[in-house]
């Protein structure tokens, strides 16, 4: 078979000479030119992963020899200030993460005709439990079930033999779908559509932005997000201002009260965030997102206005790694989080930056591994005796 050449000078398209496995083809000009570093004239400006300076939050050591280093960026804000920043002010997606602040625009239209779990479930990511899909198909009549329209999904986390057909109920952002429709019903908007950056929804959600961002704020970028619904970018500095928003905030409307009333009903068995606020006892509200993002959003006599915190993990979610810098953060701030997730080969150590220098001290009391945890990476007798 002769060779078939990916691109000719007689290519149509603005670039014509670049490989491209679409070259060519309709539509070819939104496709990257270049598997390495060429972008595009509209990417000039975006900071790609490799122009960021990650730091290393947490390393795993096998008898003093570090295997593994997480890198990432963490960032500390009240509403006015940055207060602590490591790992750079990266450009990523929000997520899941923003969820409480896509469903503020909705919130008083979703108040009166909802119960607390239906309302939890509203600003979830479940993990598609039976409770889960109950309390999400319980927002809409069963004859408008059809016009939610998450991707076709089996459970986040499932337990035992996998017997369940992929239903777009599953999708761990089905609560959030049907709370939207739920919500353009009440208030006259369109239903079908609700996905499109032009539907009243997201520009309603842009509003709630710019309200704690500034009315110049816009997105530099926005993209269609795994469930469907659109994305937009923030440097993880503005997602720490947002959410110590959401503390200072937090008595004007039901968001605060539903996802720490309900924290199984927001993540599930199992999940960082619903852990998180169980042992917070109704003083922080956690929410994970995609693809490596934690928001913290906590109530705190340190900081009177209210604290934001976000980790975004460099190479994508991590729960484990995650889950030790969420234990420092908490940790220093006397939010004691217990350790799930036992290190039965390595051991976990902290790079000290993911904490303000005031808290450095304090630090060096959270473990990250609990006293029932194996050591089962180093020998209990001399290698190098022979007889």
């Amino acid at each position: 078979m002769p060779d078939v050449p990916v691109s000719s000078p007689g290519a149509s398209g603005p670039f014509p000479e670049s490989p491209s496995s679409r070259a060519g083809a309709p539509g070819a000009e939104k496709y990257p030119t270049s598997p390495t570093h060429s972008q595009r004239p509209q990417e000039q400006g975006i900071p790609s992963g490799r122009d960021v300076e990650w730091r290393p939050l947490v390393d795993y050591r096998r008898a003093g020899v570090s295997e593994t280093t997480i890198h990432g960026a963490v960032a500390w804000a009240t509403p006015r200030e940055i207060v602590h920043s490591f790992g750079g002010d990266v450009l990523c997606y929000g997520r899941s993460m923003m969820k409480p602040f896509m469903i503020k625009p909705l919130a008083s239209a979703l108040s009166g005709i909802t119960t607390p779990e239906q309302k939890a479930i509203v600003v979830s990511s479940h993990n598609g439990t039976t409770q889960h899909v109950e309390a999400a198909q319980s927002l809409l009549p069963e004859a408008e079930w059809g016009l939610m329209q998450t991707p076709l999904d089996v459970p986040l986390i499932q337990f035992g033999r996998q017997v369940r057909r992929p239903r777009r109920w599953y999708h761990c952002c089905s609560g959030e779908h049907a709370g939207i429709l739920c919500a353009c019903r009440q208030l006259g908007w369109p239903r079908t559509g609700y996905m499109m950056p032009s539907h009243p929804f997201f520009l309603a959600y842009l509003g709630e932005l710019r309200r704690h961002l500034g009315s110049a704020w816009e997105p530099l970028r926005v993209a269609r997000d795994g469930c469907g619904l659109p994305t937009v970018s923030n440097t993880v500095g503005e997602l720490a201002f947002l959410y110590a928003s959401l503390a200072k905030h937090r008595d004007e409307d039901w968001i605060w009260s539903a996802m720490t009333s309900h924290p199984d009903l927001v993540g599930g068995f199992g999940r960082l965030d619903s852990t998180i606020m169980k042992s917070g006892e109704g003083l922080v509200v956690a929410k994970e997102g995609a693809d490596g993002l934690l928001g913290l959003s906590i109530v705190h006599p340190d900081y009177p206005e209210g604290l934001g915190v976000v980790v975004k993990i460099a190479h994508g979610w991590n729960s484990q790694a995650t889950w030790y810098v969420a234990r420092a953060i908490l940790g220093v701030l006397g939010f004691p989080l217990r350790n799930p997730l036992p290190l039965n080969r390595q051991k976990a150590f902290l790079v000290p930056g993911v904490v303000p220098a005031r808290y450095e001290s304090a630090l060096e009391s959270v473990l990250t591994w609990d006293d029932w945890d194996p050591d089962r990476d180093t020998y209990d007798f001399d290698w190098q005796t022979r007889s």
